[in-house]
């Protein structure tokens, strides 16, 4: 079992402890946000909640695990900040994957948010700081790299690579053998029936680029 400081108090988090709570090993400590957004509250859900700027000191990372479960805002990047500047304090990161996950031994980065009735199938790969919210499918002999977000029955089939900063809307669906370049914003219920530009937009089946990049829509 390991000790785990939580960043965050939003609803992520929130979701985070209880997952943490009810369906893990894990315990979790405490929660930590930027000393900025503090405004004098010194709990959350009843464990201490600390300054990151602090945290190191008041909860050691010889002692405590990292988790940061945060949302894809500015294409997943806060995230990423956050997960090396953690990882700069010496801070070693969990993953969660749930229990009602399927999956068959695949290969799983830390800080990894998974959520229920995700199926990753045989020989695909999972990097860091990822995000699997609730029931897609990941299909086989594919790669999923690091800071990417995928929202709800999303369908990523066979064979594809998703680069890292991605982002998946709601029951969006990826052809097999497509490539997903760095930063690609795919909107709720499109479609992707072939590799996709760096920062690009994509909305509607078939999907079609939208002039503004990701990284100044989300």
């Amino acid at each position: 079992m390991a000790k785990v400081v939580i960043f965050g108090v939003l609803d992520t988090a929130e979701l985070a402890h209880f997952y943490l709570t009810h369906d893990s090993e894990h315990e979790v400590a405490a929660f930590t946000v930027n000393r900025e957004y503090l405004n004098e509250v010194t709990s959350f859900k009843g464990l201490p909640l600390v300054a990151f700027e602090d945290v190191e000191n008041l909860f050691p990372p010889r002692e405590y695990k990292f988790f940061a479960p945060m949302t894809a805002r500015n294409m997943n990047r806060n995230r990423e900040k956050v997960y090396l500047e953690a990882k700069a304090k010496g801070y070693e990161f969990i993953s969660y994957i749930s229990s009602k996950v399927t999956m068959f031994g695949n290969e799983i980065g830390d800080n990894c948010f998974i959520l229920e009735d995700n199926t990753i199938q045989p020989f695909t790969t999972i990097g860091n700081n990822v995000v699997l919210w609730s029931g897609n499918h990941i299909g086989h002999h594919g790669q999923i790299k690091d800071h990417v977000f995928f929202t709800s029955q999303v369908v990523l089939s066979g064979h594809c690579v998703v680069e890292s900063y991605s982002f998946f809307g709601v029951n969006s669906t990826i052809r097999d053998y497509t490539h997903i370049a760095q930063g690609t914003l795919v909107g709720m219920a499109s479609a992707i029936y072939k590799n996709t530009d760096e920062w690009g937009v994509y909305i509607g089946n078939p999907a079609k680029k939208l002039p503004k990049p990701s990284y100044e829509t989300y």
